[in-house]
């Protein structure tokens, strides 16, 4: 089971332990953020990004597709009750290469990065609270 620690460090600053990797974020200034570190919000759609470009990246370096400035931008919207993002929009790419024929290829590898089929197949989410009065859940 992988895991991810986020610590706060004080003034709306959090560093979050991926592995051997560090993150630090920030809030949005309606929450005090100082614009210090992307927010949480920009770092999950940001993995839906950096995911997706590297499924497609993988599929068409084996195709010997031209990736020569290939991009993926994701645009969405910010709505609320609940406050959640929405309205995904996923744009991909591939100014030099030579794609008609593997269109449909290239958007089935790109629904397919785990980052996408967890948003499309979220089954729970468990969230629980650990204070000096209570027991932690195991890890």
């Amino acid at each position: 089971m992988g895991k991810v620690t986020t610590c706060y460090k004080g003034d709306m600053l959090f560093e979050s332990k991926l592995g051997e990797h560090t993150i630090v974020t920030d809030v949005p200034a309606s929450m005090g953020g100082k614009g210090r570190a992307p927010t949480p919000p920009e770092l999950f759609v940001a993995s839906l990004g950096a995911c997706v470009a590297a499924f497609v990246a993988n599929y068409c370096g084996q195709a010997d597709v031209d990736l020569r400035d290939m991009s993926v931008d994701v645009t969405f919207d910010k709505i609320g009750n609940p406050a959640r993002l929405s309205n995904f929009r996923v744009l991909i790419n591939i100014p030099h290469g030579d794609c008609a024929a593997r269109e449909q290829a290239i958007l089935r590898v790109a629904e397919h990065c785990p980052v996408h089929e967890t948003i499309m197949n979220v089954d729970d989410i468990e969230i629980a609270l650990h204070t000096q009065q209570t027991v932690p859940l195991p890890v």
